[in-house]
């Protein structure tokens, strides 16, 4: 439990990534303030049914103390209440993880911008966007003594999406919050704070799961669907390799960079929950880019 005593702030925490950072926080010892829209009393317009509550409690069950706290990152009041109420029980923030996201089902992937919504095109770029901005600047007041861990979190490790018709608003939170990442790393640096930006590969979250209308136990059923889940890893690898960031008394040479789940794997041994070790990153440079018919080649080899 190296991280006992480091007291952490998760955005987003309600489900997916933010949910399994901030658990892999609080098994290696940290105390976590889950925080995002949705309570057991408040649902948050994505009408889903996790809420921050569960994710504290999972947090406190695997070793650490989780805090729920109910925030809307684009009210500046309740995030300055939250930065005030971490201020007064602890007057810092050790590691600041901003995964702020909310546009899963807004986004019209695979259709030109033209034919979307542009209300929904111009939500998804303030949900995924002005939010970190906001978050940032509120709470990094917290995080700027030295030792300090900014980590920003996205989908994919570079610019390069390829063909896979992301859509304009989608490609612009996804790349600009790496772009943030690759500012922070040399803003903070003066302050003794790493800043940085991490993606996870091919994720079997739960609306990814609903998705491919399969259940953690049963998702290798949604290989069929698309032989590259083959490569699908939990929400927890992520967050494991987030942990290992923040245990990390070298971190800073990572300051800047966007790291990716299996690139972190590389770094520092960890595995998936299942004991397994995917890895999306060679698997799309030697069979999806390359073209390569994914069903005929041993996954087991990238795992």
């Amino acid at each position: 439990m190296s991280l006992h005593g480091k007291v952490a702030v998760v955005t987003g925490a309600t489900r997916g990534c933010g949910r399994a950072i901030a658990v892999q926080l609080g098994a290696a010892g940290a105390t976590v303030y889950a925080t995002g829209r949705t309570t057991r009393s408040s649902s948050s317009p994505m009408n889903r049914p996790e809420t921050i509550d569960e994710t504290a409690e999972l947090v406190t069950a695997a070793g650490g103390e989780g805090v729920a706290v109910r925030v809307d990152y684009l009210d500046r009041a309740s995030v300055d209440a939250l930065r005030d109420r971490v201020a007064a029980d602890h007057s810092r923030i050790d590691i600041l993880v901003d995964d702020v996201w909310g546009g899963d089902q807004l986004v019209e992937f695979g259709a030109d911008l033209w034919d979307t919504d542009l209300d929904n095109a111009l939500t998804v770029v303030r949900n995924g966007l002005e939010t970190h901005i906001i978050a940032l600047h509120r709470l990094l007041p917290l995080v700027t003594k030295p030792g300090g861990l900014v980590v920003e979190v996205t989908d994919g490790d570079d610019e390069d999406y390829g063909d896979y018709g992301v859509g304009v608003p989608y490609f612009l939170v996804k790349s600009g919050v790496r772009a943030i990442g690759r500012a922070l790393g040399a803003d903070l640096a003066k302050h003794g704070v790493t800043g940085l930006a991490v993606t996870p590969g091919f994720l079997r979250s739960e609306m990814m799961l609903e998705h491919f209308d399969v259940t953690e136990e049963t998702w290798r059923e949604g290989i069929a669907k698309d032989p590259n889940y083959a490569m699908a890893e939990t929400p927890h690898y992520l967050g494991r390799g987030i942990a290992a960031l923040a245990q990390d008394p070298d971190v800073a040479r990572h300051r800047g960079k966007t790291l990716a789940s299996w690139t972190l794997m590389n770094e520092y041994g960890f595995t998936d929950l299942d004991g397994s070790r995917p890895d999306w990153g060679r698997w799309r440079a030697e069979v999806v880019d390359k073209g390569v018919d994914p069903t005929t080649v041993d996954a087991s080899r990238y795992r």
